[in-house]
């Protein structure tokens, strides 16, 4: 779990949030001597670095493109000190929770990989001819391409230098993903994948495989062709994103979302107050220029957590049967 925890932790880099949390894991309840109990996993996540006076200035005033206003609108209460679960700070616990599913993702369906990277910063997209699985770990941006990763650093550079941000699209590959996992109309695996995706904080977008670009398609382009391989079906291509009718072909899971710039910025906006007052607000405090960066392996876990539910699923309604070709 700490593995994982440490590549969101905040203030690793200059390109993140300068908070700096430890994000030490701590496990209360369902573990002994390293393993699972049956029992209830209990973790926790202690705030070490918060400063709530930051958020002095905003307390009556809502910050556009924020959740702010909308949770007052629905609650007549918000926590403006950060946002409170509308802040990037909630994801810590979605990360935890991805790592415990991954321990059992690796015992339940050896040789599965969840893998999570950027591929676009603003309209700076990478280059898919430079791209470079080894190269995701090597820069602070989880990008696969060290073309991109060496431009986007003085560009993100000058952003928060401004106090601006900016927004990116984040991929997610799954391979080794078996076939059959998910289930029609209501248990449908990329359902449940989009709704993963979404809920994560300042998530606008999600596609899976050719997505939106399968629309300007013809239906010959877009339909994977099969043919038969020693080990089972095979296609030739990955239109649809490893997965048809809800269900998984056994072919790599990909999936992109979109991740709006972050609203916490520098630049004076119109806004009102909580009495409806025409205003303006500044937003300080650390923030990040690119909250994408770190949207990575939250994907990730959230990923894993839909993954291994559907794996779970499928043993129980199925008993782990396929329906035999060839």
């Amino acid at each position: 779990i700490q593995v994982w925890l440490d590549r969101r932790r905040p203030g690793q880099s200059r390109f993140a949030s300068q908070r700096r949390e430890a994000d030490e894991i701590e496990i209360l309840s369902g573990t002994f001597e390293g393993k699972t109990t049956g029992t209830p996993i209990q973790l926790m996540i202690r705030n070490t670095d918060q400063r709530s006076k930051d958020y002095g200035d905003i307390a009556e005033k809502f910050r556009p493109g924020h959740a702010d206003i909308t949770y007052w609108q629905k609650y007549g209460i918000r926590d403006y000190r950060g946002g409170g679960r509308s802040s990037a700070r909630e994801t810590a616990a979605r990360v935890a929770a991805g790592g415990v599913a991954r321990a059992a993702l690796g015992q339940l369906v050896p040789g599965l990989w969840i893998t999570g990277y950027m591929v676009a910063m603003g309209d700076r997209e990478i280059d898919r001819d430079r791209f470079d699985w080894e190269e995701i770990d090597r820069n602070p941006f989880w990008t696969p391409d060290a073309k991109s990763a060496e431009d986007w650093a003085p560009y993100l550079d000058g952003l928060r230098k401004s106090g601006s941000s900016i927004g990116a699209i984040i991929e997610v590959t799954v391979r080794g993903c078996p076939p059959g996992l998910g289930a029609p109309v209501y248990g449908k695996l990329d359902t449940d994948l989009a709704a993963a995706m979404m809920s994560i904080n300042a998530v606008k977008g999600v596609e899976i495989g050719e997505g939106m670009a399968a629309a300007r398609l013809a239906g010959a382009a877009n339909a994977d062709e099969i043919s038969m391989g020693s080990d089972g079906p095979e296609y030739d291509s990955n239109h649809s994103g490893g997965i048809l009718g809800g269900i998984s072909t056994g072919q790599d899971i990909v999936l992109r979302f979109a991740v709006k710039p972050t609203s916490s910025i520098l630049t004076p906006r119109k806004t009102i107050t909580k009495a409806g007052k025409a205003t303006e607000i500044v937003t300080k405090g650390r923030h990040d220029p690119c909250v994408g960066i770190r949207a990575v392996p939250v994907a990730e876990a959230m990923a894993a957590s839909v993954i291994l539910d559907h794996f779970l699923l499928d043993r129980a309604q199925t008993g782990g049967a396929r329906g035999l070709i060839g």
